[in-house]
């Protein structure tokens, strides 16, 4: 599929009607309307979005740089099933497709949507935190993607491409302003052949923010420690000051090297080499107590819950942040950074492609946050985080191409990754000026935590042409997962915390993944598909998670999870390629979806495999540009999406009742039948586009698309309370183009400035009475999209 929901995959500036392309061969005159193809790489190998039978959302660069669409946040912000939201600890992210996807509160589950760039998959959810500007395509497919992009793709995959090299010099800069965060940024590109076989591209982007898209409204307040090293505990009374009042007051800088050399006829050598560093001065800036049971904060009744843009948070108290490592000054912060480099060799025979993929990776991220994200007295924690990723693999595949009918993909891959985790916790007035390590003297408990993980993997697919019309399709990827992880706290004020006490797993997961597919193509423009798909997302360890003398091993440990099921439709380009329509039916089975909680009964986090979901829909898209209005395009798009829990017996929400459904003793709620998170049932796009001559060497491109979405939960819980309304949204620009050299942008992101919580935790701490008659509901506290936002963006090419 070419259509991006509200952003679309369009080309104004290149026809593939064959009658106008034939008519301009040898002309430098500019096609006159049609449709444009866009090569995809949705099965190792490159076909047109139409052509391939995958259900997939091609994004060109035209569109990217229409919108700016710079980071996996922006994309999902006008996509109809794709949701991202930013979270400040554990994970990193909650990415969702078609109502499937992993709650963000562990850092050791793995996101149910991959994320490959150039080739490679990124395995952490603060991959958010990457910029992916300079990209010269974005796919997103949809639905259980094991054989070609391995475990950890259950629900679908995001594929991004960044450019290459081209073979005459460019160069291109840009300067650009948001007025809602008062933010500058530029970006500058370079691309350059050295010779006649070997090019060069550097690609630099900063930005640097003064204000922000929330505000904080916390108040300064006391926190109180009370001193237990001796007979007679003493009370202390430390400053929490609020810190910045505009955040997140993001600071970032990336860039991408490039070196592409044709070694031979047949072979080619690509090198990337990327580095990206962010900073903001509060993690929990998107962290909105948006519904509570009185209308006011559980910790601080004078301040008001709602659907707005204020945050309420503290930085950690100055003298009690001297003491921790890393905690700075004790003002709230994010700091990551990221390396990659990326090795691609290919070797272009006669009759069959050899690729090589080799990737090593690593990254950084280290916060202060303020963790119950409420400003008060009471109840008050501070995290100070330390989080480290390596991970270095290689793929080799090959694929032939020889006249008779059956052909072949073979292929294997090698990773080897390594996680550490370290956090100090402050919270409950802990104190003890006895500690041996004066690091330990106001932490609640300290976590120290690892995983090695090795996996080998090999994959086959053979490709049976049986006519010119249809092809069979049929392959099976095997994975061998090896997982050696431990964690300990090595203080802990309270003896129910287990100081001391290590846990640890060796974990080993084998699993077979097979697909098949069956393609019939009656017509040039027309294309029929049904396939059979299965995926794996990896068990682990959560090594964010909590021990208590009451816990164990199992409440660290989780099985993989797994999906199956059939998907199919109808592709197709009508009216000599002026019209594209394109319709997909889906139903699959999720089964021990992996789901995180905090579980009061042990008083620790809880990673567990639970239940199955089943998910089934249908998504109608189309897209239109008429020769008889040359620069024109019209797109839209209607989903319709039914994910629900078919058995789930889950942990109460904080402050369930009885009669909401929380039975006792164990306060546990049967899920059966209700909605998945962030699964709404229709979601719709439309959007228009419309690029024309309006002087001399003087071009005008206006653009706009909108997003309707149902209601729908955050909460993986049921929790009625956490409930997002619909909405819908507006994106729009206008750009004029100055000949060839400069043009000029405004562009508008959810210009209706809709609040939209892109998932949701109990407030920690909130909340009373879980599972009598007479409990009170947590405070929810949403993980909210960005407000509206305007940039004037001026662009130079040369």
């Amino acid at each position: 599929m070419a259509l991006a929901g509200g952003v679309s995959a369009q080309a104004q500036t290149a026809t593939t009607s064959q009658d106008t392309v034939d008519a301009q061969k040898g002309s430098d005159a500019r096609p006159a309307g049609g449709l444009n193809e866009i090569i995809v790489s949705a099965r190792k190998r490159q076909e047109t979005s139409q052509d391939v039978p995958v259900a997939v959302t091609a994004i060109s660069a035209e569109t990217i740089d229409r919108y700016d669409l710079t980071s996996i946040e922006k994309v999902a912000a006008s996509m109809g099933q794709l949701t991202v939201g930013r979270n400040s600890t554990g994970s990193g992210a909650q990415i969702t497709l078609r109502g499937i996807g992993t709650a963000p509160s562990s850092i050791g589950i793995e996101q149910s949507v991959a994320v490959v760039v150039d080739g490679v998959y990124y395995g952490q959810g603060r991959i958010i935190n990457e910029g992916f500007f300079d990209a010269s395509s974005i796919e997103v497919l949809k639905g259980p993607q094991a054989l070609f992009f391995g475990k950890n793709a259950t629900a679908g995959v995001i594929n991004i491409a960044t450019n290459d090299p081209t073979p005459v010099f460019e160069a291109s800069a840009r300067m650009g302003y948001e007025f809602k965060s008062d933010t500058v940024y530029g970006e500058g590109i370079v691309s350059t052949p050295l010779n006649d076989t070997t090019g060069v591209r550097l690609a630099i982007r900063a930005s640097s923010m003064s204000g922000g898209y929330f505000t904080n409204g916390g108040q300064e307040l006391p926190y109180v420690t009370t001193d237990r090293a001796t007979g007679t505990p003493v009370a202390t009374s430390h400053v929490q000051p609020v810190g910045p009042r505009d955040v997140p007051g993001e600071k970032e800088i990336m860039g991408r090297l490039t070196l592409k050399s044709e070694l031979t006829d047949a072979l080619t050598a690509t090198v990337k080499a990327s580095y990206s560093r962010t900073k903001v001065n509060n993690p929990a800036s998107n962290r909105v107590a948006y519904e509570c049971a009185d209308g006011a904060t559980w910790f601080n009744e004078s301040l008001s819950c709602g659907k707005n843009f204020v945050v309420y948070n503290n930085d950690m108290p100055a003298d009690i942040a001297a003491t921790i490592p890393g905690a700075g000054d004790g003002s709230q912060f994010n700091k990551y950074e990221s390396w990659g480099v990326t090795g691609t060799l290919e070797y272009a025979g006669d009759n069959f492609t050899v690729t090589s993929v080799t990737n090593y990776q690593k990254n950084r991220n280290r916060l202060l946050v303020d963790g119950d994200f409420s400003s008060g007295s009471a109840g008050v924690t501070f995290a100070v985080e330390d989080s480290k990723w390596h991970a270095f693999s290689s793929e080799l595949r090959v694929l032939t191409d020889f006249d008779f009918p059956l052909n072949a993909m073979i292929g294997g891959l090698y990773q080897d990754t390594r996680r550490d985790f370290l956090q100090y916790v402050v919270n409950g007035g802990a104190e003890n000026s006895a500690v041996s390590d004066p690091s330990y003297r106001y932490a609640d408990f300290v976590k120290d935590s690892y995983t090695d993980g090795k996996t080998l993997a090999a994959y086959g697919q053979a490709i049976l042409t049986v006519t010119d019309a249809i092809e069979a399709t049929g392959g099976i990827r095997y994975t061998h997962e090896t997982k050696d992880s431990e964690f300990v706290q090595p203080y802990a004020a309270n003896a129910l915390f287990a100081p001391g006490v290590v846990v640890a797993a060796d974990q080993t997961f084998d699993n077979w993944s097979p697909e098949a597919t069956l393609r019939w193509q009656p017509a040039r423009d027309i294309n029929l598909f049904v396939s059979y798909k299965t995926a794996y997302k990896s068990g682990g360890f959560s090594n964010s998670g909590i021990n208590s003398i009451l816990a164990s091993a199992d409440n660290f440990t989780f099985g993989p999870e797994k999906a199956k099921g059939f998907e199919g439709g109808i592709k197709s380009t009508l009216f000599d390629r002026q019209l594209r329509l394109n319709l997909i039916g889906y139903t699959y089975k999720y089964t021990n979806l992996q789901i995180d909680f905090f579980d009061a009964t042990v008083f620790a986090f809880n990673t567990v495999n639970a239940g199955a979901v089943r998910t089934k829909g249908i998504e109608l898209e189309a897209e239109y540009a008429p020769y008889a209005a040359p620069g024109l395009t019209v797109r839209g798009s209607l989903n319709y999406n039914h994910a629900r829990y078919e058995d789930f017996l889950a942990p109460c929400y904080s402050g369930q009742t009885i009669a909401e459904g929380c039975s006792l003793p164990n306060r546990f709620q049967d899920l059966s039948g209700t909605e998945t998170a962030m699964a709404p049932t229709w979601t719709g796009t439309f959007g228009v586009s419309y690029d024309t001559e309006i002087a001399d060497d003087t071009r005008l491109s206006l653009s706009a698309d909108s997003k309707y979405s149902d209601s729908y939960l955050p909460s993986g819980f049921g929790n009625p309370y956490s409930r997002q309304d619909a909405y819908l949204t507006l994106d729009a620009s206008a750009k004029v183009s100055f000949g060839e050299h400069w043009d000029l942008a405004l562009i508008g992101k959810n210009l209706t400035n809709r609040f939209i919580a892109t998932g949701v935790v109990d407030g920690p701490g909130t909340g009373s009475g879980t599972g009598t008659a007479a409990g009170i509901h947590a405070d929810q506290i949403g993980l909210i999209s960005l407000p509206r936002s305007v940039r004037l963006q001026l662009t130079w090419r040369y």
